[in-house]
């Protein structure tokens, strides 16, 4: 191994202590120390420096069947992280590099060398890679172009746009030529960073009244994609204003993640044999293929500023959990980052 400098004895973690009912609540986790591992042959040892929380990982605080195995009780629970490493027992990654990973929730992890993406700090902010040029930026860019089957002239509506997904959906969108970019938020600031700098062509607070009514006035001539992150009454609203041979892609449904019920579907899912429409939903890990050529799309209009991103940056692993909290009330602006 190589020589590494003095590292403290404990590290810091976020385990699942119960599985929420409804809303989690912080008696649902347990903040830990635990030793600091020491990597064996093939791995590395990783100093956490930026983490990611998003909303998929509710599901997997749950016990449920899904795409994902959920967060196991009593352990550490995982996601998106930027670390540099400091001692490493793996050939081809060297202590002072950076990597990218998905063992966050914790100050230090040992990560094997085939799970640790090496990432240019120099090349771009090391958040990024958490964000617009990370998973998030992906799933934007396969939702929109390979699911939502995206063409120029095409008007898109864009749910949660003021996330770090829906945020960069109307962007991508825009840059690609699109007659017409909406988005829906949840507050009148959100609506302003959408029009203002995000270059949408209208948006809407959804608290201001019904969404189908809103969208109706600011797409009055229908609507050809829905990039769909809330569900609920904004898929049905959509469907409502969807064009022949419309398409929705659907990526999230953050508006019933916390339901103890089961959520009412769409009322109007006749309207589809009439339109032709079609709803998909997506997976980002279904689309890794396509990374190469978002890198190589994506990173110039980054560095260019043609397409914009905005960060809400939280101090401290001891906030993680509130973090967390924070994405699933809209608390966020741009892509929910931890600062360890």
């Amino acid at each position: 191994m190589t020589d590494t400098p003095a590292l403290p004895a404990v590290s810091r973690e976020w385990h699942l202590a119960s599985r929420p009912v409804g809303w989690p609540k912080p008696e649902d986790f347990a903040f830990v120390e635990v030793d600091v591992p020491q990597p064996r042959e093939g791995q590395v040892l990783v100093r956490n420096k930026y983490l990611s929380v998003d909303p998929y990982m509710r599901g997997r605080m749950s016990d449920a069947k899904s795409y994902v195995a959920p967060f196991e009780l009593g352990k550490v629970m995982q996601g998106g992280a930027v670390g540099e490493v400091v001692a490493s027992n793996a050939e081809g990654l060297s202590v002072g590099d950076h990597v990218l990973h998905f063992f966050g929730w914790r100050e230090y992890a040992v990560v094997g060398a085939e799970n640790a993406v090496k990432v240019d700090p120099d090349a771009a902010p090391l958040s990024t890679y958490l964000g617009v040029l990370g998973m998030t930026g992906l799933t934007a860019y396969a939702g929109l172009l390979r699911t939502a089957a995206f063409k120029e002239g095409d008007t898109v509506f864009v749910s949660g746009a003021a996330g770090a997904v829906g945020g960069q959906v109307g962007q991508i969108a825009r840059l690609k030529g699109a007659s017409r970019v909406i988005g829906s938020a949840g507050s009148d600031e959100k609506v302003k960073l959408l029009t203002e700098e995000y270059g949408f062509d209208a948006a809407f607070n959804y608290k201001d009244g019904p969404v189908a009514e809103q969208l109706r006035a600011a797409a009055p001539d229908g609507i050809d994609v829905y990039f769909d992150n809330v569900g609920g009454d904004h898929l049905e609203a959509a469907i409502g204003s969807l064009n022949q041979g419309g398409r929705i892609a659907v990526c999230g449904m953050i508006s019933v993640y916390n339901n103890t019920e089961p959520a009412p579907g769409p009322k109007n899912l006749a309207r589809l044999i009439a339109t032709r429409g079609r709803i998909e939903g997506f997976l980002v890990g279904d689309h890794y293929d396509l990374q190469p050529q978002f890198v190589q799309e994506v990173a110039p209009w980054v560095a260019s500023g043609e397409l914009k991103y905005r960060e809400t940056v939280v101090e401290g692993i001891e906030n993680n959990l509130e973090a967390f909290l924070g994405v699933l009330r809209g608390a966020n602006t741009g892509k929910m980052i931890v600062k360890l």
